[in-house]
């Protein structure tokens, strides 16, 4: 796996596989097995696969939240490195931000008003920005995002549209331990008890008829509860557990097999 470090290194190297199909995967690191099966997609539809670690601090609405991220630099790299990446982008603030955020990305309606952006004021702009800072420097093919963040990749999708990019927004399913979690970064932060609780997350939003009620039994098990909502044929919700927040959706277009309790 070849590491680059500038904007200008891999402009040169990028131009070496001119013709090529190029996969992205664009991460925060701390990598799991769903970033690894976002590369595994890449690598099976692309010539090559590039994956970016850069921990987004415009992203964060809360300073503790961005010191608090996980950071496993080492481990993510030899990660990658089995997985057989071709290449990892690895660049600081300084080249990511050379205009210090004077010039940001936002979407001005409803879509980025609710849910997650309610509860976390400017984080879209952050992520929209940095998304497209990254597809500028990568121009890849395709670029894969996961389900779980799916107001995010809802976002992704339309501002490629908007702008004209030449990169496919794939949307990949969402990586679940075995008794249904999605898997996160943030899931490192819980605690044994609170992670045997999470089970009930994903759980509740798929066994309850109306958001309301899932929302209510969240509440009743512990959790503090931001939303439960029904949009764009999803079930999306974000709770904590103490310190630690946990987001996740579920396609709720399927028949309802239990009845609200």
């Amino acid at each position: 796996m070849n590491i680059v470090t500038s904007i200008n290194e891999w402009r040169v190297l990028r131009k070496k596989i001119h013709g090529k199909s190029i996969g992205f995967v664009h991460t925060m690191g701390h990598l799991h097995e769903g970033h690894l099966s976002l590369c595994a997609r890449s690598q099976q539809e692309n010539e090559i696969t590039i994956a970016a670690i850069f921990i987004n601090p415009t992203q964060f609405n809360r300073d503790e939240d961005f010191a608090n991220y996980p950071r496993t630099l080492e481990k993510d790299k030899s990660l990658l490195a089995e997985q057989k990446v071709d290449y990892l982008l690895l660049l600081d603030k300084q080249a990511i931000y050379p205009d210090d955020y004077h010039i940001q990305v936002s979407e001005t309606t409803e879509l980025s008003q609710i849910l997650e952006g309610e509860f976390r004021p400017g984080h879209f702009n952050g992520m929209l920005t940095v998304v497209l800072k990254y597809l500028n420097i990568v121009k890849p093919s395709r670029a894969y995002y996961g389900e779980k963040d799916y107001q995010q990749l809802l976002l992704i999708k339309k501002m490629a549209q908007a702008l004209f990019l030449e990169t496919d927004i794939v949307a990949c399913l969402t990586v679940r331990a075995e008794d249904g979690l999605a898997l996160s970064s943030r899931n490192s932060h819980l605690t044994t008890d609170q992670r045997e609780k999470a089970r009930h997350f994903p759980e509740m939003l798929k066994k309850l008829q109306h958001s309301a009620s899932a929302a209510k039994q969240l509440e009743a098990l512990g959790f503090k509860v931001d939303y439960v909502a029904d949009q764009w044929d999803r079930r999306l919700a974000a709770v904590w557990l103490g310190d630690v927040r946990l987001i996740d959706n579920v396609d709720y277009t399927m028949p309802k097999v239990l009845g609200d309790v």
